[in-house]
């Protein structure tokens, strides 16, 4: 994704026009319009200034991701039928090459066992349902990463 990309979707994120960013960085709409095109880049001042006006850093600005919203999205649109038809190991493989190779070296049913054992805990003791208690756990596996991760970095 283009730095042009990345400002564009930070100012629809933060719900302004391209008319009322112009306005408070004292810049023309025409300005604004091709930064978001990629015809011209922002100076440092203007950077941060659109840091400020979007609420996030200028590192959160220049790194603005846009796949997150492009997979919501496409979560979005997609019917529950077709997204159950979708081999999502083979999609995520590709720049994930483990998810294709693991198999062979973990102990699938010891781990399969184990997390059996969370799902159903956390069925019987919050009264979720299999998919609920799936994406539960799902979402407490992301956050045991992020800390980590977090932890790595300090």
């Amino acid at each position: 994704m283009n730095l042009g990309n990345h400002l564009f979707h930070a100012r629809k994120k933060s719900g302004l026009s391209q008319e009322e960013v112009a306005e408070k960085l004292g810049v023309s709409r025409q300005t604004v319009s091709k930064w978001e095109t990629d015809e011209t880049v922002p100076d440092i001042r203007q950077s941060k200034k659109m840091a400020v006006l979007y609420k996030m850093s200028l590192d959160e600005l220049i790194d603005f991701d846009i796949d997150v919203q492009e997979i919501q999205e496409a979560i979005d649109n997609t019917r529950e039928d077709v997204q159950e038809k979708i081999d999502w190991t083979s999609a995520w493989g590709k720049k994930y090459p483990i998810l294709l190779q693991y198999q062979a070296k973990v102990n699938i049913p010891n781990y399969t066992l184990r997390i059996n054992v969370m799902l159903d805990e956390l069925k019987k003791e919050y009264n979720f349902n299999e998919q609920d208690a799936m994406l539960v756990l799902k979402d407490i596996l992301y956050h045991v990463w992020k800390e980590r991760k977090s932890r790595m970095k300090g």
